[in-house]
C-alpha cells in the first residue's frame, strides 16, 4: 500500500488525529512507532518512515509508543474500500483465523497458496501473515493484561501464543518492557477501580462524527426477545464465537472528544464502553473485530460526508446526520438468515416471527455470562438466548417457521447451504463471489445479495438502487427516483454510495412514521 510520505509527515507534524490507524509512523533514532497524533516531540523528517501496518514496524524492529499507544486507534477504512486480496487477509487475520487454523487454514479461506498470499502481504503491507498475525495476538494480549485478573500463563494461551515464553518475548519486544509492567502501568492508569473476573470492560475507539443515535435505532427496531436489547444508549446482545459464547454491552455514551495537539489540528478518537463477558478468554481478538465492524467503528466519516455533502440534494441530510454508519453484523450466518425471514415483510412483522424462532431453537446461555448470578448487582436483564444454529434451524425449522411456503424453503435452503458448509459467511469473502453464491441459491435475489454484503462485509459501495425506500427517500430529497436516474446520479457518490442509500433509507423513514429508522430490508423490488 504506497503512503504518500510527505502527507504523512504533515499530519504527523500538525498531531492530526483522523491520521491515526490509516498508517505508522516509525522513528529511527528511537526504534519506536506511533500513531500520528502522538503527542511526543515531532521527529525529524530525515529520522522517520510511514508504513502501513503495525505489524511492518514490529518486523522491521520498531516497539509500540507506551505514551500514544498505536494499537489502540480505529483501524484503517482501506480493508473496507478494497475488496483485494490483502484487504480480506486483514479482515480473517484480525477474527483469529490464523491462531485458529494457521497461515495454511488463512490461504485456504482465501482461496490462494500459502507463497502468493505471504507475498501479496509482504508486498502491500510491508509484513506476512504471519508477523501480521503476531501484531494481532500482542495487541489481544495487551488487552487481557491491562483489563483482566488472568494469570499471565492464561493470557499468553488465550492470546494465541503457542508458549509462555513465546508470550514474554513478544510482549517485551512489541512494548518494551515485560507484561507485569504492562499491568502495573495500566493499574495507575485505573486508579482504585478494581478489575472484575470474568468480565472485560474495553473502549472501542472511533474517528468522530459518530451517528450512535442511529445505529441504535436500527438494532432497536430489530432487537430479538431475549437474543438483544437497546436500553439508555446501550446496545446488548448475545454472542456465538470461535471458542465458545459471550454477551456484550456497548455504551454510546461514554464516548468525548478532545482537541489534540498543541494547535488543535484533529479530534482525538471517542470510544465506545464494551463491556465483555466471555465464555473463553481466545474468544477476545475476535469478538473486538466483530463489534468493531458491527458499528463500522472503522469508517472514515469526515472523508464520507465531504464526498457526498459536496451533492446538494444530500447535503441537507449529511448535515443533519453527520458519521451516519453502516450497522454490520457479529455473526453472518445469524444476519442472513434474519435477512430472509424478514423477506416481504414488515420489520415489525419479522422480528416477531424471529423472535418466536429464537425461542423456539436457540441455546440460553449459564448465568455467569449474564450477570445474573453476581450478587448485589443493579444491571438491567440482559440478554441469554442465543439465535439458533443453521443446524438446528435445518432439523426442526420446519416445525416452527409460519408464513408463505416459498419463504420457508428459501430459508430452510440458506440453512441447509450454511449447515453443510457449501456456503461459507465471513469477513474474508470476495463481494463479488459472496453476491454469486447467494444468488445461486434459490429465493436470494440480487437486492438480498448486496444487502448482505453491506452487512457482513461492510462493503461501502452498495446502492441497492432497486430497493423502493431508497428511491422514495431519493425522490423526497430531490434526486432521481428512477432506477437508471438514481445508478447515474450516484456515480458522483463513489466509493460510498452505501452510506448514501443510508441517508436515502433515512428520509423515507422521517416521512413515514410506521416504517423504522432504517427502512427494512422487505422494502425491495427483487
Amino acid at each position: 500500500m504506497l503512503l504518500d510520505q510527505e502527507r504523512c509527515y504533515r499530519a504527523v507534524a500538525s498531531r492530526d488525529a483522523r491520521f491515526d490507524g490509516h498508517f505508522i509512523t516509525a522513528v529511527r533514532t528511537t526504534r519506536i512507532y506511533c500513531r500520528p497524533s502522538c503527542p511526543a516531540m515531532t521527529p525529524k523528517r530525515a529520522n522517520v518512515e510511514f508504513l502501513a501496518t503495525a505489524g511492518a514496524a514490529q518486523q522491521r524492529g520498531y516497539r509500540a509508543c507506551r505514551r500514544c499507544q498505536p494499537d489502540a486507534v480505529p483501524g484503517s477504512p482501506a480493508w473496507n474500500i478494497r475488496a483485494d486480496l490483502a484487504a480480506r487477509a486483514m479482515r480473517l487475520i484480525a477474527d483469529g483465523v490464523v491462531e485458529r487454523d494457521g497461515v495454511v487454514g488463512l490461504a485456504v479461506r482465501l482461496g490462494y497458496s500459502e507463497r502468493h498470499l505471504n507475498r501479496v502481504l509482504t508486498t502491500e503491507l510491508g509484513a506476512g501473515p504471519l508477523a501480521l498475525a503476531r501484531a494481532h495476538r500482542a495487541h489481544t494480549a495487551r488487552l487481557l493484561v491491562e483489563t483482566t485478573p488472568l494469570g499471565m500463563a492464561d493470557i499468553a494461551f488465550a492470546a494465541g501464543f503457542a508458549s509462555v515464553r513465546q508470550f514474554n518475548d513478544t510482549v517485551r519486544e512489541v512494548y518494551g518492557v515485560p507484561p507485569t509492567t504492562l499491568r502495573a502501568e495500566a493499574g495507575r492508569r485505573r486508579g482504585a477501580a478494581p478489575i472484575v473476573a470474568g468480565t472485560l470492560v474495553l473502549r472501542l475507539p472511533f474517528r468522530p462524527p459518530f451517528d450512535a443515535d442511529g445505529l441504535l435505532a436500527f438494532f432497536s427496531a430489530r432487537a430479538l426477545d431475549g437474543v438483544e436489547s437497546v436500553m439508555d444508549g446501550a446496545y446488548r446482545r448475545t454472542l456465538r464465537l470461535p471458542h465458545g459464547v459471550a454477551t456484550v454491552a456497548l455504551d454510546t455514551r461514554a464516548a468525548d472528544a478532545r482537541p489534540t495537539g498543541g494547535d488543535g489540528h484533529g479530534v482525538a478518537p471517542r470510544h465506545v464502553v464494551a463491556t465483555l463477558r466471555l465464555g473463553d478468554p481466545r474468544d477476545l481478538g475476535p469478538a473486538v473485530a466483530r463489534l468493531r465492524r458491527l458499528l463500522d467503528l472503522d469508517a472514515d466519516p469526515v472523508a464520507v460526508d465531504a464526498l457526498l455533502g459536496a451533492d446538494p440534494a444530500l447535503a441537507p441530510s449529511v448535515a443533519a446526520t453527520p458519521g451516519i454508519r453502516l450497522p454490520g453484523t457479529v455473526d453472518g450466518v445469524e444476519t442472513a438468515l434474519r435477512a430472509v425471514l424478514g423477506q416481504q415483510v414488515s420489520v415489525a412483522a419479522a422480528r416477531t416471527s424471529t423472535s418466536r424462532l429464537a425461542a423456539a431453537l436457540g441455546e440460553r446461555l449459564p448465568p455467569r455470562l449474564t450477570g445474573e448470578d453476581d450478587a448485589g448487582t443493579d444491571a438491567p436483564h440482559e440478554p441469554d438466548l442465543l439465535f439458533p444454529t443453521a443446524s438446528a434451524i435445518v432439523e426442526r425449522g420446519a416445525e416452527v417457521l409460519t408464513g408463505p411456503a416459498t419463504r420457508i424453503r428459501t430459508v430452510l435452503g440458506l440453512a441447509e447451504a450454511l449447515a453443510d458448509g457449501s456456503l461459507v459467511l465471513d469477513a474474508g469473502r470476495d463481494p463479488a463471489d459472496l453476491r454469486a453464491a447467494l444468488t445461486a441459491l434459490p429465493g436470494i435475489g440480487p437486492w438480498t445479495a448486496g444487502y448482505l454484503a453491506m452487512r457482513l462485509l461492510g462493503d461501502p459501495d452498495e446502492l441497492l438502487a432497486t430497493d423502493l425506500a431508497v428511491r422514495r427517500g431519493a425522490g423526497l430529497l430531490g434526486l432521481p427516483s428512477d432506477m437508471d436516474g438514481l445508478s447515474a446520479r450516484a456515480e458522483s457518490w463513489k466509493p460510498w454510495r452505501s452510506y448514501a442509500a443510508t441517508h436515502l433509507w433515512r428520509a423515507a423513514g422521517r416521512a413515514q412514521t410506521d416504517t423504522a429508522t432504517i427502512a427494512p430490508p422487505s422494502r425491495r423490488t427483487s
